[in-house]
């Protein structure tokens, strides 16, 4: 043989081999290649690839939108999976040009449990493929198309949830590609749920697994609060929704921006659950802590599930102490507040933050106009609210305090939370004294004892997480001729030069 031919026969010979070893019976399953060959009536390697790639959070909506999709177009699929090292790693192109090389074959299919609900789980498949008979195709043969469903994989630079098509018609797998995409919205598990974002192992690579919580069950008269601070918080944020429709022709913009700010413990967060509770028609996405990071994740998944609620829990823990220059908002402040200005005006979304320290945020929301549009101030309660929240914690229980006003006056400056804590203390106290095993009853003297424990000079840590003033001393009452709505609430829309009050 001439040497010019050698290049040459070693090509035909490579081939050779290839096509023997993707031809030969495997023990552990069937060549990949040569299944899509003989499923699509065609060489796979000579039809083009398309696909599409979704956050790994949406990884079981894929799920129920591709099995929507099959559902609704007929016909007839078979699920199959893969076996074989790095399979996770490769691609459709790839696993049809070197599957048989890297000793992967059809096999069982591998499934995850993702949860779908608050309670309930949905099987998905972890790497599928989907061979497509009979259908909806435009020619001889384009009904049939191979659909490969490969969930996240924690170990790559990039993890996502990837849906890739082989038809012999690109038009088709086009189509597919669409469809499932817009089923993804539609049929999507997160809507009209509340759902919170946490932190992934590999920080910002990953958008976060997403938990399911059940909606609160608030009554109004279970959050004790001022009625001109229910009356301003419900008009900005249910008013507007049931406005939307008139809003929008008129060309009004929806999208608004609420920030409760006050001491810990005055009742911020269990405003919120309320009115997570009432807005029952909105889905809710809350975050807090590391899960900021993933505020473009959310804001996304928020504006299309629209009417949407997004929830930024101590949000100041993001703010101006974590700067090097005091006064100065964090990149991440910023970055969210962005977010919020970014989205578009007519979309039907709340942005809901709160704070401990509206100091920190000030100068960052003043500089943004247009993110927040209206600040609450929760601060810590009157009289009248004082004893509300004695009635309210003490339902529990028999209370039977003779003087109801001396408790009042002792717990002058403290929060709602130190409210709920004395109640339970006294209760503590009288369950000990007290061998009936029925409904606990408190008194007066029950009540007095755990008030000298809570505001005894050496539980000054327990009276500061509970709320009760600083450096051992209690907050004072507000003059009287001061304005009944000072004190316990303002209200102040945000401008450019409107700072929170």
């Amino acid at each position: 043989m001439d040497e010019t031919d050698v290049p040459g026969f070693a090509r035909a010979f490579q081939r050779f081999l290839e096509a023997v070893n993707e031809l030969a019976p495997a023990e552990d399953g069937l060549p990949v290649r040569a299944t899509l060959e003989e499923h699509l009536g065609r060489d796979p390697l000579r039809l083009p690839v398309i696909s599409d790639r979704y956050a790994p959070f949406e990884h079981v909506n894929v799920q129920a939108a591709l099995d929507a999709w099959l559902e609704q177009r007929g016909g007839s699929h078979e699920l199959v999976g893969l076996r074989g090292e790095m399979h996770a790693h490769m691609s459709l192109a790839d696993l049809v040009q070197h599957a048989h090389r890297r000793g992967i074959v059809i096999g069982a299919v591998d499934y995850v449990s993702l949860a779908d609900g608050p309670g309930s789980t949905r099987t998905c498949a972890q790497a599928g493929l989907y061979l497509i008979r009979d259908g909806d195709g435009d020619g001889d043969g384009d009904g049939a198309a191979v659909v490969l469903l490969r969930g996240p994989h924690d170990h790559t630079p990039q993890p996502a949830v990837v849906v890739e098509i082989l038809a012999a018609d690109r038009g088709y797998a086009e189509r597919i590609v669409a469809d499932v995409r817009r089923l993804t919205v539609e049929r999507s598990v997160f809507r009209n749920q509340v759902v919170s974002f946490a932190a992934g192992p590999f920080g910002d690579q990953t958008a976060g697994p997403i938990a399911f919580h059940a909606r609160p069950q608030l009554k109004r008269e279970d959050v004790i609060l001022p009625e001109q601070t229910f009356v301003a918080i419900e008009e900005h944020v249910f008013g507007i929704a049931t406005a939307r429709d008139r809003l929008r022709a008129s060309g009004q913009h929806l999208k608004r921006g609420l920030l409760l700010h006050g001491p810990p413990g005055t009742g911020k967060t269990l405003t919120t659950r309320y009115l997570i509770g009432r807005l029952t028609d909105h889905t809710v996405v809350l975050l807090s802590g590391a899960a900021f990071q993933y505020i473009d994740a959310a804001a996304t998944l928020a504006r299309s599930l629209q009417p949407a609620l997004v929830v930024l829990e101590d949000v100041d823990l993001v703010a101006s102490e974590r700067m090097p220059h005091r006064g100065m908002a964090s990149p991440l402040l910023f970055a969210l507040l962005n977010v919020m200005d970014g989205l578009d005006e007519d979309a039907d979304l709340i942005f809901l933050l709160t704070t401990n320290r509206a100091d920190a945020l000030e100068p960052a929301l003043a500089a943004r106009p247009g993110r927040v549009d209206a600040a609450v101030e929760i601060s810590l309660p009157g009289a009248d609210g004082r004893r509300r929240l004695l009635d309210l914690y003490g339902a529990g229980v028999e209370l039977v305090l003779a003087d109801p006003d001396a408790v009042v006056a002792r717990t002058q400056g403290v929060t709602a939370s130190f409210i709920k804590e004395l109640v339970r203390k006294a209760a503590l106290i009288a369950a000990r004294r007290d061998t009936d095993l029925g409904r606990i009853t408190v008194t007066d003297e029950h009540v007095s004892e755990a008030l000298d424990v809570l505001l005894d000079e050496g539980a000054g840590l327990t009276r500061a997480l509970l709320g009760i003033g600083r450096e051992g001393t209690q907050a004072e009452e507000l003059p009287p001729e001061m304005p009944s709505a000072a004190g316990w609430f303002s209200y102040a829309p945000l401008g450019r030069h409107h700072h929170v009050t």
